[in-house]
């Protein structure tokens, strides 16, 4: 089977990446919810992909998915130009954070390599987006990324924000609205064990954050 990376092969492999990225593997169900596509048809996919030329994806029956050296490589390409669009978006055509992820999916497919180029040029080559996710470089390789889960976090550790791995408008809006963005300090006040929530401290400002806002930002620890 000759390896042709369509747009949908694309999905496929940023969910993919996204979905493996704390070094498991991407269920079927995982990436039908991500793709909004039924399960058998996934596992049709990833069957094929497992069997291109050169493989994409290695798959195994129950075990899910993860990238091929030729997938990682295709997803990584995805990535950069995707996220390149989204700085673009945020820096220079003034979309807020939370709208960025919308538009560059439906950017990414009709750009040429020479645009994208120029984009980065034009940024002066950004490593990361507005998010704070890392942006890979001409080479695809990504830069270093140290960061852990804000939901980690214990009393009185203090942190400052690296990254938010978010694409839901209503959670990017809620984090802008409490500074609770990538490069601001925060201290944990308070952890509960009953329900995860924590008690953080940002600006001498004090609030409670559950496990669903919290493990979507990344910290690096001070």
């Amino acid at each position: 089977m000759k390896n042709t990376v369509t747009h949908a092969t694309e999905d496929y492999l940023k969910a993919i990446s996204a979905l493996s990225a704390d070094g498991g593997s991407a269920s079927t169900n995982d990436l039908a919810e991500q793709l909004n596509i039924a399960p058998a048809s996934v596992t049709g996919m990833l069957q094929r992909l497992a069997v291109s030329s050169p493989p994409l994806v290695d798959y195994r029956k129950r075990q899910g998915a993860t990238l091929a050296e030729a997938g990682e490589k295709a997803a990584l390409k995805v990535i950069r130009r995707h996220r390149l669009l989204e700085t673009y978006l945020h820096e220079s055509l003034g979309f807020p954070w939370d709208e960025v992820h919308a538009e560059a999916c439906e950017l990414e497919y009709v750009i040429s390599e020479r645009f994208e180029a120029r984009i980065d040029a034009i940024l002066g080559h950004p490593t990361h987006d507005p998010h704070g996710e890392p942006i890979p470089d001409l080479s695809l390789r990504m830069p270093p990324e140290a960061s852990i889960q804000l939901s980690t976090l214990r009393p009185p550790q203090q942190a400052i924000i690296q990254r938010v791995c978010a694409h839901d408008g209503e959670l990017l809006r809620y984090l802008q609205e409490n500074n609770l963005v990538p490069g601001t300090r925060l201290k944990i006040g308070a952890y509960s064990p009953i329900d995860g929530n924590l008690t953080v401290l940002v600006d001498d400002e004090e609030m409670v954050i559950g496990e669903a806002v919290s493990s979507h930002v990344f910290v690096e620890e001070m």
